[in-house]
């Protein structure tokens, strides 16, 4: 589909001729900057920028753009949250449709276990509405990410181990298509639009209006513990925990730092660059007993008598769990990130990066492995679900600084980690990797066979190309 003028398409157009509400900005707007550019999580913002931009104020405005953007030959992007780490939403040439007032919690059903949500919902909206009815869901761990990207890319929650993905518990969406049609599909009708939007992430081919949520029993006594080591203890520690993880329960959810040293801790971090080694460890129980008992095994490492810090077994909740991945997640920086998923044992993807970790070149990187507990050493990835990657472990480099003159070091750095810890690498999670510096890594974001349906389900459903590919307007 060939673009008119990017620069001068016909906004008034789309409020004269197709009833868009909303607020139509194009370059030449005052505000047109900040509404590019202002919302987005990551201040390493690309150059790139969008020919117009349309901000719905319903979902009735969702398809009037795309039935605009069909009619004057633009290709569409859509923004969710603006969290994407390299910016997928930002397309050259393109009519971006910003969700941003999609922001609503349609409704709650405890007695059905159902919930249906908005696209620009938050992950602490959405579980802080649950908790109160005494309910849960897998959302995210981020506090501020929008369900909207997090459930097109599959969606990496809390107590995975047991609840699975975030889109395994997603029961139906309705959407627009490029038809600008609005359709329901779930796993009895469009299955094709179901399972794409369920781990497709920017290559999706419409624009979700609604999730309609499967819903959990708020676990009774979420507990956690934490160990902070000094660095040199970080290939022992890999170790340990690699004969510990298949004896734990999956409602264990494991995690491996390498942070920056909190202030009460600095001094034991100066031979380390300020680094130390952090181990967490959350259990979704439901009696506090089993949860203590099970967590007081973290306390059998051989070398327990270095551990500078620990909080062993602390009750918790939600709320609290957020405040602390927010605050290893802070935004205003600038940052490029590699989530990726990982062949096991863990000790030897440590090993690779051991020496390279200590060097970072800003205080604010953190560096995570998520390791799966529980008898099955790789958590199953939803059957009808594009969402496929999957493996031991996960994570890897979240690369983050404060300044553009910072840029060029923490840039080589960042990719002198991810080149290590290559040898490890399974696959890529097409959320939280550079599509745009390394195209070839959406491919590798999927499971054998599903970037082939993918590319066909495109065609077939969006045989005109109305929506951005993968990789298409990013360069």
């Amino acid at each position: 589909m060939a673009n008119h003028d990017p620069e001068a398409p016909d906004s008034a157009k789309l409020k004269a001729d197709f009833g868009f509400k909303g607020a139509v900005l194009t370059p030449s707007d005052p505000g047109f900057d900040d509404a590019v550019f202002g919302g987005l999580w990551n201040k390493l913002r690309p150059a790139r920028h969008p020919a117009i931009i349309a901000q719905v104020e319903d979902e009735d405005d969702v398809a009037a753009a795309v039935t605009f953007a069909r009619a004057v030959k633009l290709k569409v992007t859509v923004r969710g949250g603006g969290h994407s780490w390299c910016g997928t939403s930002l397309r050259r040439g393109s009519l971006l449709i910003d969700l941003t007032k999609l922001n609503k919690i349609i409704s709650v059903d405890p007695l059905a276990l159902t919930a249906v949500v908005q696209p620009i919902v938050t992950n602490r909206e959405v579980q802080s509405a649950l908790n109160r009815e005494g309910l849960a869901f897998p959302t995210g761990h981020c506090p501020s990410v929008k369900v909207s990207g997090y459930f097109l890319s599959g969606g990496m929650s809390w107590n995975h181990g047991v609840w699975g993905p975030g889109v395994g518990s997603v029961k139906a969406i309705e959407l627009i298509t490029a038809a600008g049609d609005r359709i329901t599909a779930s796993a009895t009708e469009n299955q094709d639009y179901f399972w794409a939007a369920r781990g497709a992430g920017a290559g999706f081919f419409g624009v979700v209006l609604r999730y309609h949520l499967t819903l959990y029993p708020l676990p009774k006594a979420i507990t956690s513990s934490v160990y902070y080591y000094p660095y040199e203890q970080v290939e022992a520690l890999a170790g340990w925990l690699d004969g510990l993880v298949r004896k734990l329960p999956p409602s264990v959810e494991l995690s491996l730092f390498v942070v920056h040293a909190p202030a009460d801790l600095a001094e034991s971090a100066v031979s380390s660059n300020g680094k130390l080694a952090l181990v967490t460890a959350t259990m979704f129980a439901d009696v506090a007993e089993e949860a203590v008992q099970t967590l007081r095994l973290f306390d059998s490492f051989p070398s327990i008598d270095q551990c500078l810090q620990k909080f062993v077994a602390q009750p918790t909740t939600f709320e609290a769990l957020f405040d602390a991945s927010g605050a290893l997640w802070p935004s205003d920086l600038r940052s490029l990130v590699d989530a990726q998923f990982y062949r096991a044992p863990l000790v030897e993807a440590v090993r690779a990066v051991k020496d390279h970790l200590i060097t970072t070149p800003s205080a604010k990187t953190v560096f995570l492995f998520s390791v799966y507990t529980g008898p099955d050493a790789a958590p199953p990835t939803p059957k009808d679900a594009a969402f496929s990657a999957t493996g031991p472990m996960y994570g890897g480099p979240w690369t983050m600084w404060d300044s553009a003159d910072q840029d060029a070091e923490n840039l080589a750095w960042h990719e002198e980690c991810v080149a290590l810890l290559q040898p490890s690498v399974v696959a890529h999670y097409v959320g939280e990797t550079n599509i745009v510096g390394h195209p070839d890594y959406a491919e590798q974001s999927f499971g054998p066979g599903v970037w082939q349906r993918l590319q066909d389900l495109r065609q077939m459903h969006d045989p005109d190309g109305l929506f951005f590919g993968f990789t298409e307007g990013l360069t």
